[in-house]
């Protein structure tokens, strides 16, 4: 990719756009509840402004992970974006532009712990790409457990470009999502990468026509929601917390998230309805 003039930078990588004009919605973030309300679906919802994050935009967002945390019949959710553009351009730049450092620092603070929130969710959570996700917005991405994208999805970090180093999860995920010297290079020179070579990277799970993405992410919630709930959550927590410990280390924290599925409920029941040629009914999650 060529290197844009610095008079066309933004628009060359597409990095947001003015407001339309359009009003501002009543709810900047939405949460529906599907397959009777197993599934949350979470849409960041400022399409006309490329769901960029607002202060607002990021407490509200905050405040829905925490309820579906401790929503014992929640079991799954699926994060997407409003509109047909855009998952979400990071952080409003142009709502920062007005701040005072202070200001500045304290959505800072904010906004981190909008991601730890996302980070530490019990339960599965999906993003649903459907378009650009560039900043803050590629890192809530990177912060669920997995990626399904749709086939005009872009990925970038173009922070470099505006004097900042990401801090919102990026240097610590993309290294592991992508071969480290790719990561390196999106951070370095802001370059986004198309849906397609993430998922030949292996940074994307799907590829779906723009239309279907949602759809196809709420498809594969259906089927981890039709699972152990205390079995699903066991085992991401031995994924998340085993990644990048040794070997017995690792193996121990499997064992614990192991025993604490063995010794409940929905074992019996999964093997109850096995041997019966049946559904299974499994508990929500205990809290």
């Amino acid at each position: 990719m060529t290197e844009p003039s610095s008079t066309h930078r933004w628009d060359t990588l597409d990095f947001g756009r003015p407001p339309t004009g359009d009003a501002e919605p009543d709810h900047s973030v939405l949460i529906d509840h599907v397959a009777d309300g197993r599934i949350a679906l979470i849409t960041l919802n400022r399409p006309h402004a490329d769901n960029a994050i607002t202060t607002e935009m990021g407490a509200r967002l905050t405040e829905i992970l925490e309820g579906i945390a401790v929503t014992p019949s929640i079991r799954v959710a699926v994060l997407t974006g409003a509109g047909e553009r855009a998952f979400s351009v990071g952080s409003d730049l142009r709502q920062r532009n007005a701040m005072t450092k202070e200001q500045w620092l304290r959505q800072r603070q904010d906004f981190d712990r909008t991601l730890y929130t996302l980070r530490q969710l019990r339960k599965p959570i999906i993003a649903a790409v459907n378009g650009i996700a560039y900043g803050g917005g590629s890192e809530l991405a990177q912060s669920t457990d997995f990626i399904i994208a749709s086939d005009n999805a872009t990925f970038g970090q173009p922070e470099a470009m505006i004097g900042l180093s990401a801090g919102g999860g990026s240097p610590v995920f993309l290294p592991r999502l992508l071969p480290p010297g790719k990561a390196l290079q999106m951070l370095m020179t802001g370059d986004p990468i198309t849906a397609q070579e993430a998922y030949r990277l292996g940074m994307v799970n799907e590829i779906h026509a723009q239309a279907q993405v949602v759809d196809a992410a709420l498809r594969i919630a259906a089927k981890i929601a039709s699972n152990s709930p205390t079995a699903v959550q066991a085992v991401k927590r031995a994924v998340r917390l085993g990644e990048g410990q040794p070997i017995e280390q690792a193996i121990a924290i499997m064992m614990e998230a192991h025993w604490r599925s063995a010794v409940h409920p929905d074992r019996s029941e999964g093997i109850g309805a096995f041997n019966d040629g049946r559904d299974p009914a499994f508990h929500d999650a205990d809290y």
